[in-house]
């Protein structure tokens, strides 16, 4: 890792485990669950571990801002002056997590002006933690991780999610021509699975907001990976709206097939 934000990226991953560790003893746990949404629940778990998160950056970080997913924004102390944020999603998955499916995630990030500095993504069940910074490799647990070096999409295993009318059958186009599409219910942890391979590239045609993509996206492009939204664009863009965000991720040369796949299936841009 580059000493640029060692310092950052090892608070970071103390942040994380510490989370993890909170969710791992609350697993099968939970004492509250809260609809956000029609689909999208909300438990007692994701707040203390977003409360946990937050104390932590503002003893150690006082005047960066925040962005977390069930309290939004919050300024530091240097009153909204400091370029750093850190984005973070206490626990992405929150559903498999409550309903006892050992797939889920703690995500951290600090973007910096315009881009994403550090990334990290913890996974309680497995153990499991990638790293990032934006001028060094990304890591699993301390060691350099690789995109899928696959030479065919038919042998690709994709994480897909088309939503938006006609979402499943525009799927079933995409799957046609891979090994097999995947949906895991937590993008973040889905995007990190591809700097290790796991998945060989992951789709989704919105609904993502920026603690879903800040960490796990430059994860996976720093571990070989090209990350873009749908329409092959910049993959981070810190003006985005909540549940608005595309992504697309999978090794060149293969990212520009998979663009064109997506496009010849009529996929487009959907908001949550």
């Amino acid at each position: 890792m580059s000493d640029a934000w060692a310092a950052e990226l090892e608070f970071a991953v103390g942040v994380a485990r510490r989370a993890g560790t909170l969710l791992t003893e609350s697993y099968e746990r939970v004492q509250r669950i809260d609809y956000k949404s029609a689909r999208d629940v909300v438990t007692d778990v994701d707040f203390r571990s977003e409360a946990l998160i937050l104390e932590a950056i503002r003893d150690q970080y006082p005047a960066d801002g925040i962005l977390a997913e069930e309290s939004g924004r919050h300024r530091g102390s240097a009153g909204g002056r400091s370029d750093r944020t850190w984005v973070i999603d206490p626990l992405d998955g929150t559903v498999n997590y409550a309903n006892g499916i050992p797939y889920y995630c703690v995500s951290i990030g600090l973007a910096v002006g315009d881009s994403v500095a550090l990334g990290v993504i913890l996974d309680p069940a497995r153990g499991d933690l990638f790293a990032a910074t934006a001028d060094g490799p990304a890591c699993l647990n301390g060691a350099a991780t690789h995109a899928s070096d696959k030479e065919s999409l038919s042998d690709y295993v994709v994480s897909l999610t088309v939503i938006g009318r006609g979402g499943i059958e525009k799927e079933r186009r995409v799957a046609r021509e891979v090994r097999i599409p995947r949906r895991m219910g937590s993008a973040a942890l889905s995007l990190a699975y591809v700097a290790a391979g796991r998945f060989d590239a992951f789709v989704q045609n919105g609904g993502l907001s920026l603690w879903d993509v800040a960490a796990a996206g430059l994860i996976a492009e720093r571990a070989g990976a090209r990350v873009t939204d749908l329409g092959g664009g910049p993959w981070w863009n810190s003006g985005r709206r909540a549940a608005t965000i595309s992504t697309v991720a999978a090794p060149e040369p293969l990212h520009r097939r998979l663009i064109e796949l997506l496009a010849g299936a009529r996929v487009t841009s959907q908001d949550r």
